[in-house]
Formats: structure tokens, C-alpha cells, sequence
């Protein structure tokens, strides 16, 4: 799916996704991929939700951002609740959705200047 927005220049922005692929900045990433506006992983070497721990999560953590938005590819799918429990600690948000709709929410809630980052899963 196509996602159309208004850009401020320099800041990471998803411009398309699909199962296989998410289109940032107009690259196609078709590895899991960690972002903020001005910041890019890839590849993020994960690929399974079950398997997922805080620790995968440090390179994003470093960035301090206020929330993260986590794609867990084509299915709704929550990590562990040790994972979840860990960003409650450290005072981060930590949003769980499939990988478009979180692709559409890091574009809102940047658009908005918010300290947003995303952890995509690509199906």
C-alpha cells in the first residue's frame, strides 16, 4: 500500500508497504528494520515475535525515543510480556500492531514531531 504524506526533508519516512517490503525514503526494505526520523537500522536481526527480547530492542532504545511502534508483520502478534513489562519500566511507550498499520502510525506521530521510533517485521 501506497502511504502519501507531506515530508519534512531528512526524516525517515514510509512511503509504501507491502507483506514482503517497506519502502523507506524510497528504498525497499525487505528485512526487519529499526527506525526514528533521523535514524536507520537495517537489517535488524530478527524475525520471530516468540522470540524477541528487550535486548533486541537496545539499538532503538538508545535513541530514547517517548514510544515505540512495533510491526509484527502480516499477523497481530504481541511479543512476550517480558518485553512489554521491560519498556513500561524504562519509561518508553510500546505500541503492538500489524507492520502496516504501524507503518501508518510512525508516519502520523512523526508528522506530528513526536519522539517516535519503529521496529518493523517484514512477513
Amino acid at each position: 500500500m501506497k502511504l502519501h504524506l507531506n515530508t519534512t526533508a531528512g526524516q525517515n519516512t514510509i512511503f509504501a508497504h507491502e507483506p514482503d517490503y517497506v519502502d523507506i525514503n524510497g528504498v525497499r526494505h525487505r528485512q526487519p528494520v529499526l527506525l526514528t526520523p533521523d535514524w536507520l537500522h537495517s537489517p535488524w536481526e530478527v524475525n520471530n515475535v516468540a522470540t524477541l527480547q528487550f535486548s533486541d530492542f537496545a539499538a532503538l532504545v538508545a535513541h530514547k525515543p517517548a514510544i515505540v511502534v512495533f510491526g509484527s508483520g502480516g499477523k497481530f502478534l504481541f511479543p512476550d510480556m517480558a518485553v512489554m513489562a521491560a519498556f513500561s519500566q524504562a519509561q518508553i511507550g510500546f505500541e503492538v500492531m500489524d507492520t502496516g498499520a504501524a507503518c501508518r502510525t510512525y508516519n502520523v506521530l512523526m508528522s506530528e514531531g513526536r519522539n517516535v521510533a519503529a521496529a518493523l517485521l517484514i512477513q
